[in-house]
């Protein structure tokens, strides 16, 4: 299939499939005329790589993953690799979570002490 089906197919606009490509995460084979053609497992490999977007995953980290991506969901297979890297991105956010709760603390203690001064 050509790029334009395989947007259709996926929802996915041939800019960000082509963004794709140049990041190793598709491989399409090329026509005699130069155009991309797809195939059926395309369909499915870019699912996979919108999960692992939308999961926080930098397009990096899908390229390393990919290999260990099987089926819609994806499942990963439990290599070593895999299971750092998930850890590794869990604790980021967890420490990213850790900053913002201490930073919203902080704006109400400010909020708070502002308000107060306004009242008396």
């Amino acid at each position: 299939m050509l790029i334009g089906e395989l947007s259709q197919r996926t929802g996915v606009n041939p800019h960000q499939l082509r963004y794709y490509e140049a990041q190793g995460l598709l491989v399409p084979d090329r026509a005699g005329n130069g155009y991309r053609e797809y195939d059926d497992d395309a369909v499915l490999t870019v699912g996979q790589i919108r999960k692992l977007l939308d999961a926080g995953l930098s397009t990096q980290e899908i390229g390393y993953l990919q290999p260990c991506a099987t089926g819609p969901a994806p499942d990963l297979k439990p290599c070593p690799e895999t299971l750092e890297l998930l850890r590794a991105r869990i604790d980021g956010l967890d420490e990213r979570i850790d900053t913002l709760i201490r930073s919203r603390r902080t704006l109400r203690e400010y909020l708070a002490a502002t308000e107060q001064r306004l009242a008396g």
